[in-house]
Formats: C-alpha cells, structure tokens, sequence
C-alpha cells in the first residue's frame, strides 16, 4: 500500500506542477501511514534522488528515452503496469494537460474512482472523500471515492510545494517497455523566455480595452514587474494583437494562478470559465457595469492608461 504521484517533464525539465503534487502525495502518504513513491517515464536533467526533500521515499524510473515523446495512450499503459507492480492504491497526477488525458484512461484500466481537479487533502475519517472545484470554480464539492485503487488530478497552485529538509530518494530503475504510439508529433513549437501560462502563479491578462496592439506595453510592463505570465483574452488573439498562445478562456488556456489581473476585458462567460479557478481576480475596467466585477476579489473602475502605469511604479517602489 503507498501513494504513487506521476512526475509530468518537458524538454528534460520537471514540470513545477510536479513539484507541487509530489508535495501533495508525500502529504497524503504521511495522513494515511503509508510511504510516497513516485514514477518518471523517460529522462530528465535533474538528479531524481534530490527529489526527496518533498518527502517522497522512493522513485521508480522507466528509462527509455521513447517515453519522452509518449502519446497519452502510453503514458497510462505504463502507469497502470508501474501502479501494478507497486502495489499503490492511490496514483495523483496534476490537473493539467497531461494530467486530463492519462488519468481517465488508468482509471478505465483500473477501475478506479477519479477526482479530477481536487483542491485540498482528502478527508478520511469515513471513507475516502476529495474536495474539488465544480462550475468553472464558482463552487466546490465533495466526492467519496468507494474503489480499492484511487486517482486524484490536483490543482495547479492550490497545494504548493513544501520541502521536507535534504532528505534523499531511493531511485529504482523498473523495466516496462512502452506499447506503440498511436498519436504521431510532426513538429514541435517551443514557447521560450516566458512564464508557462499554466503553471503561473501570477497572470497579467488584456482586452479590447487596451484600444490596439501598440498598448500592450502595459500588460507587458506589468506583467514583467511581478514575475507574471501575460495572457489576453479571445478577441484580442482572433484580432492578431496577441498569439492565440496567450488566450484564456473555456476555448482557450484554463488557468488557475494565484492572481488574475484583468485589464480591459468586459468578462464574457466564456472567459470567465476559463479564470475562476483563480485564487484572487483583480479588475480594472473604466465600465463599471462590466461583467467581470461580479466575479472580482478586487476592483479598480478606471482607465487602464491611467491606473495600470501607477501599478507599475507602485511595484517598482516596493520592490526598491
């Protein structure tokens, strides 16, 4: 019996939503007595055994560099042997792109109960049961998983990565050999020197508001002051201001950062879809009738080319 946490990679890089779900798993594994392991498919840059500061005992490996570029087909073959050989009766994975089209496929394999999109540690003084965001984060529920194997996807951002001090992981190189791809990648197109929109804990995002491309300084400016990614919403992407990349939305890139900043953006539904996992939602919009304020933690009625640049000194005067 252990809790097995999937570690999610990309170019050699551990992806920081990893990071936070191992946090999660090693804190889920000390509340049910058990051990933390966890399993990487193909390679990365990191050393594995370093891994251990976020409380994980041991990591098992499946070395082939095939793994790298696994379709999602794969990846929950293989899962689903190492949750085998493992013995594990908990497998966490993170709420983001890989996280939704493995994790269905284990639990069809297995027949496990799935929670994706949890938000906090299960309860589990009777039975199994996981907190997560429903509606498009308006509300949350409680779901008791009632199968021997449970699968849980985790949040970005609300959990965080905690280390446990400079504790070292036990690495176990495991033999299971990848089944045929049945997804082909032709090209890869890398977004470099930006803050991944998906694992952000900051995100600057824009309108029309913002009158034209030429403006987008402010976001930008802003953005870079606070160390956060930039996102726009979809008109300004179908318009050719910003790549289609940086839309946010239910049809776009769903975010869930820490904080949300909206600048210029009226706050049509299916924006919102996209943002309300949003720990904190800041508006700053001259309407003051615009939609988005209903769903703002915060809100600033005002010309964005008069309030964001005083924002930006703001910081900047904070940050010395």
């Amino acid at each position: 019996m252990s809790v097995l946490i999937y570690i999610d990679h990309t170019e050699g890089q551990i992806k920081k939503g990893s990071l936070e779900a191992l946090s999660y798993g090693a804190a889920l594994a000390r509340k049910l007595n058990t051990t933390a392991e966890a399993l990487l498919l193909g390679t990365v840059k990191e050393e594995l055994s370093t891994l251990g500061k976020y409380g994980i005992a041991k990591i098992h490996q499946a070395a082939d560099e095939s793994f790298n570029a696994a379709d999602a087909q794969v990846i929950a073959n293989a899962v689903s042997a190492a949750v085998s050989a493992s013995g594990a009766n908990v497998v966490i994975f993170s709420f983001n792109a890989t996280g939704v089209a493995v994790a269905p496929r284990l639990a069809a394999s297995l027949k496990a109960g799935l929670v994706a999109g949890a938000v906090a540690l299960p309860e589990t003084e009777n039975g199994f049961i996981v907190k997560k965001t429903v509606f498009s984060g308006k509300a949350s529920a409680k779901v008791k998983i009632n199968s021997a194997v449970k699968i849980i996807s985790l949040n970005a951002n609300s959990f965080g990565i905690h280390e446990m001090g400079d504790t070292t992981a036990e690495i176990n190189i495991v033999d299971i050999t990848p089944t045929e791809n049945k997804v082909k990648v032709l090209s890869t197109e890398l977004i470099k020197g930006e803050v991944p929109l998906a694992e952000a804990e900051i995100v600057v995002s824009g309108g029309r508001g913002l009158k034209g491309p030429e403006n987008w300084y402010l976001i930008s400016d802003l953005a870079h002051e606070l160390h956060g990614a930039i996102a726009c919403s979809r008109p300004v992407a179908d318009d050719g201001w910003r790549p289609h990349h940086e839309h946010v939305g239910q049809t776009g890139v769903q975010v869930a950062p820490n904080l949300y900043i909206a600048i210029g953006i009226s706050g049509a539904i299916q924006h919102l879809g996209g943002v309300n996992r949003s720990k904190t939602i800041v508006v700053i919009n001259k309407d003051a009738d615009a939609p988005f304020f209903k769903a703002a933690d915060y809100g600033i009625v005002g010309d964005a080319f008069e309030v964001v640049p005083k924002m930006i000194e703001a910081v900047k005067k904070l940050k010395g």
